[in-house]
């Protein structure tokens, strides 16, 4: 069972914790759904000044809408467009501090002004990207793109 915890001190202390968390939430269980939807509800709760976060999953060639907490949502993204697309196309994170300023950046929910998209790479291939939106422009930095990284690392082993 999932205890909700209260995260005190710096990034840098907190991670590893959560990643912990992380690792005893998704123990045993291996529906994918299951697992991404309790980890698009554990960042919600963990992550401060976020307004959308979830998961798009590869399907015939664009990124279809998975489990997320926030507003709805585009539903598909063709690979390539938006920072979503981007990302997957590129294999690799998009950590956009104005997204008002990335071309071609599609825009599901107004009050977003920065995001941060990591893609989900299984066996060398994208199988999906984790997208965190929010209202503060820049709000995500070098460590929170570090901390995305481990996260979905450790997040793939269980879809």
């Amino acid at each position: 069972m999932f205890s909700v915890e209260t995260y005190k001190g710096s990034k840098e202390e907190q991670f590893p914790l959560v990643i912990k968390q992380l690792k005893a939430l998704l123990d045993g269980e291996d529906d994918r759904i299951a697992n991404l939807s309790n980890a698009s509800a554990f960042l919600n709760h963990f992550l401060d000044n976020i307004n959308w976060v979830g998961f798009y999953l590869v399907k015939d060639k664009q990124l279809v809408l998975g489990p997320f907490q926030g507003l709805p949502a585009c539903v598909r993204i063709p690979l390539g467009k938006g920072v979503c697309g981007t990302a997957a196309k590129n294999k690799r994170t998009e950590r956009v501090a104005d997204v008002h300023q990335f071309p071609g950046h599609i825009a599901c929910d107004a009050a977003s002004n920065s995001e941060i998209v990591v893609p989900l790479i299984k066996d060398n291939i994208v199988i999906g990207v984790l997208d965190i939106d929010s209202p503060i422009k820049n709000r995500f930095d070098e460590k929170d793109e570090a901390f995305l990284e481990e996260f979905v690392e450790i997040l793939v082993q269980y879809i």
